[in-house]
């Protein structure tokens, strides 16, 4: 795929992108069944191909450059922006709307942060797009509330000039570090979250819950997941690391009792809105940390989907299942390498399957999922 940032050098993010993308996929299969050669038996099904542009549903801009002429994109090696406004990766919804941001902090007089001398106050945008509907939920990552009046006042006409935004929010980030985010979210709309349609189901998404990037392989991953569970056919089942609910909402059938277990407050309420809205019965979720709840349970279901951060489930929560009544697990990984560790540490499960599902065009990253049953 070209790209003018690549081509010009202001942008090397999409390390990969020179290889004839069925290439790209057939590196990432190879890779992972590299890290997971131990698992010898296991039966690799094709991988799941993303498109090329387009894909992403979310875009995570800094801002820099000044008040009349800012920038949005990244910084390069001296902290200056480098403009990716055109960035072919985002749809065209998301590169509508970054113009009318760019003159809307102008109007509203947001100074960007400029990180070599940190002043200023607008850090990033953050934009997330419901690609069903075409909406958009916005935040504001700014280092105080020095422009927030200035934004309240100027916010209908950007409402008015932008009307796929349906959220938008001010997170506060005072520290001058590598963080994306605070942990205080000022809501300036009065909708909180931005309904996301996945394979006919509605996710609520709040500005801090997590989704993949990747919409359409996203839902590839909810079907996979829910084509294993059916036909292990449990009778209960746990959603670790659940987010959103977006596996346990898939999986649910109203007979089986299914519970989702997630760190994040604000993902569990999203979960909930959407539990109800659908009326299913037998699911629940409740927030807390996956490998404690899984530790202290009194019972465990017949069948488990975790659905860690890159670091993996760790050593206790795979000694937990392993030692324990779960007679099936569904794995989906981001970081192969750490799925291939705690594999290892779970020798009571045989690995059945394995799917790459690419999510990240045109870098090394993907995901994984897995399919194991409990041996004998």
């Amino acid at each position: 795929m070209h790209c003018d940032a690549y081509a010009a050098g202001r942008c090397a993010s999409c390390s990969e992108i020179t290889v004839p993308y069925a290439q790209q996929l057939v590196a990432k299969q190879r890779h992972a069944r590299e890290l997971l050669a131990a698992f010898a038996h296991m039966q690799w099904l094709e991988p799941l191909a993303s498109m090329e542009a387009g894909f992403r549903n979310k875009a995570k801009m800094v801002v820099a450059g000044s008040v009349d002429a800012p920038t949005l994109g990244i910084l390069d090696a001296n902290g200056a922006g480098v403009d990716l406004s055109d960035c072919p990766l985002y749809p065209a919804t998301i590169r509508g709307v970054f113009p009318v941001l760019a003159r809307f902090i102008a109007t509203a007089r947001i100074p960007p942060y400029d990180v070599p001398t940190r002043r200023g106050e607008l850090k990033y945008l953050l934009l997330t797009l419901d690609e069903a509907t075409g909406t958009l939920m916005l935040r504001f990552v700014l280092r105080s509330t020095e422009s927030l009046s200035r934004i309240r006042k100027h916010l209908p006409a950007l409402l008015e000039e932008a009307p796929a935004l349906r959220v938008v929010s001010a997170n506060l980030q005072p520290a001058h570090a590598a963080l994306l985010e605070g942990d205080e979210e000022i809501q300036l709309t009065p909708d909180e979250s931005l309904p996301m349609r996945v394979n006919g189901l509605t996710l609520h998404l709040r500005p801090r819950s997590f989704f993949q990037t990747n919409t359409t392989l996203a839902q590839a991953m909810y079907r996979q997941a829910r084509e294993w569970v059916d036909e292990a056919a449990p009778s209960s089942l746990w959603d670790l690391y659940c987010g959103v609910g977006g596996f346990a909402l898939h999986c649910a059938d109203g007979r089986r009792a299914v519970l989702g277990i997630e760190i994040a407050p604000e993902a569990i309420a999203s979960a909930i809105r959407s539990r109800d809205e659908m009326g299913v019965a037998n699911l629940e979720f409740r927030t807390g940390d996956a490998t404690a709840f899984a530790r202290d349970a009194a019972r465990q279901p017949e069948l488990a989907i975790v659905n860690p951060p890159r670091r993996g489930i760790g050593t206790e929560l795979a000694r937990v299942l392993d030692e324990g009544d779960v007679r099936w697990v569904v794995y989906s990984s981001c970081n192969a390498a750490s799925l291939a560790r705690d594999l290892a540490a779970m020798p009571g499960f045989a690995p059945l399957r394995a799917r790459v599902f690419d999510l990240f065009p045109h870098t090394r990253h993907y995901e994984v999922m897995c399919l194991l049953r409990r041996r004998g």
